[in-house]
């Protein structure tokens, strides 16, 4: 297998969240053999191409034929720098009195902006999946991007009981990947949720038909906020 292949499909995996082990489950092999697919020691077949293109959503030609490194997975790798800074946006403008917000409040921050985007344009923010899980809708890489800001000195973890509490290290927070319309929209969002319980916005989210109609673990389809009332995809937030 070209190594470059092997590398473009790591970096995709990465971009999206996913461990080996994950992978290894969706396209029906074991993890030691996914880490030689990776290693560029064994080769895909057809059906596992398949498998890893729609695991990823990237197209079956771009896993099978793309050796240059770049064209299809730089597009997810800035798709997973524009994600951090709507963590960071939102933090910003959605964080309490003191600067600091829940872990789990700002997930469904980012989780309204991406949804909302798509109700609003028929195309999501990021683009990044998300599942359902216990406290409600989270993106796959949201704690893996969390970490990387962490690492990087942009944001400050602490916990306080039970709950993990973030805030800036900066007061300001990067947008350069981040439109006026996108950018305006994260604040909307942040500013009507600053100041409301965690419990709130997880309530919220929690009666929303994305969640509902779901499974626990299952990928959330953007298109399910589409048969919402508005009332119930905006809430307190003033368009």
């Amino acid at each position: 297998m070209n190594r470059n292949f092997s590398n473009n499909i790591e970096q995709a995996r990465l971009a999206r969240g996913y461990t080996q082990e994950q992978v290894a489950h969706a396209i029906g092999v074991s993890r030691p053999t996914y880490i030689n697919i990776e290693a560029g020691k064994k080769d895909l077949t057809i059906r596992q191409a398949e498998a890893l293109s729609s695991m990823l959503r990237i197209s079956f030609d771009d896993i099978l034929g793309i050796a240059d490194g770049t064209s299809a997975f730089s597009d997810i790798i800035k798709s997973t720098e524009k994600y951090k800074q709507m963590i960071l946006n939102a933090l910003k403008h959605g964080a309490d009195d003191d600067g600091k917000i829940t872990k789990t409040k700002l997930a469904k921050l980012v989780y309204l902006a991406d949804f909302i985007w798509y109700y609003l344009n028929s195309s999501p923010m990021s683009g990044m999946t998300y599942r359902k899980l216990q406290r409600g809708p989270v993106a796959d890489v949201y704690f893996r991007a969390l970490d990387e800001l962490e690492d990087d000195g942009t944001i400050i973890r602490e916990p306080k009981g039970k709950a993990i509490l973030f805030s800036l290290i900066e007061k300001e927070a990067p947008a350069s990947r981040l439109t006026n319309d996108e950018l305006n929209l994260i604040e909307k969002i942040g500013k009507a949720w600053s100041g409301k319980s965690t419990d709130d916005i997880v309530n919220f989210t929690h009666e929303q038909l994305p969640w509902q109609i779901c499974r626990d673990g299952e990928i959330i389809p953007y298109s399910l906020i589409t048969q919402e009332e508005p009332e119930r995809v905006y809430g307190p937030i003033q368009l």
